[in-house]
């Protein structure tokens, strides 16, 4: 069975291009030119990823990432403009999953489409425990101490690591291997930007922090 991809983007030249290269790479695809019809899409097929312009007319891709993940837990990657760190930081707070800034390398996109459709393969139940973290694969929460945490898939999977290795240094080449995969596009931050999404959430409260900088090594979980 091929993987639904539904792209909605109201650039026609980008939507084109989009579908001519993800159906070369075997998926199936559908496109939808605004927000509305975008969510109309979602409900009528499911798709399996949901690539999301932010910047549309009528409904945008904030509101549009929101009520897709009220219904469900979907992977979405937002497609976002080069200058627009708040809309990037609203994009994530509202449920997406990763995002890539217009212009974009097609090799990259391709990349972090397969990596985002990784972590939804299943897998066994795996429950962690470190400190006051639990973290449940079967049911994909994760709480501290008695507050749920809702993360998108991607820092789901980044948490998962870490609490895989307690106490081990991880370097970010390695992490960069483990989550997004190693045909991913270097060079990038992508891993100390997601490090600061999971520290915001894990430390919303003003709780301890677990996550550390080891300086030129890489992160580390670990109580102080």
């Amino acid at each position: 069975m091929s993987t639904n991809v539904l792209v909605v983007d109201d650039d026609p030249k980008i939507t084109r291009m989009l579908k001519r290269a993800l159906s070369f790479e075997g998926y199936s695809v559908e496109t939808a030119s605004d927000g509305a019809s975008g969510l109309e899409a979602v409900k009528q097929q499911e798709p399996d990823l949901v690539i999301l312009d932010i910047l549309m007319p009528g409904v945008d891709g904030i509101e549009v990432c929101r009520r897709i993940r009220g219904e469900g837990d979907t992977p979405i990657l937002l497609l976002t403009a080069k200058d627009e760190v708040g809309d990037r930081v609203a994009g994530l707070d509202s449920g997406a999953d990763d995002y890539v800034v217009k212009p974009f390398a097609l090799e990259e996109l391709l990349a972090r489409v397969r990596a985002l459709l990784r972590r939804r393969e299943p897998v066994g139940r795996e429950l962690l425990r470190y400190a006051d973290l639990v973290l449940d694969s079967a049911e994909r929460r994760v709480q501290r101490s008695d507050r749920e945490i809702s993360l998108s898939a991607t820092e789901f999977a980044l948490l998962q690591h870490f609490m895989r290795h307690p106490r081990r240094v991880l370097p970010r080449e390695s992490i960069l291997n483990t989550i997004w995969g190693p045909e991913f596009v270097r060079p990038t931050n992508v891993v100390d930007v997601y490090i600061g999404y999971l520290r915001s959430k894990l430390e919303a409260e003003g709780e301890p922090r677990l996550l550390h900088t080891v300086r030129g090594a890489g992160y580390v979980l670990r109580e102080r």
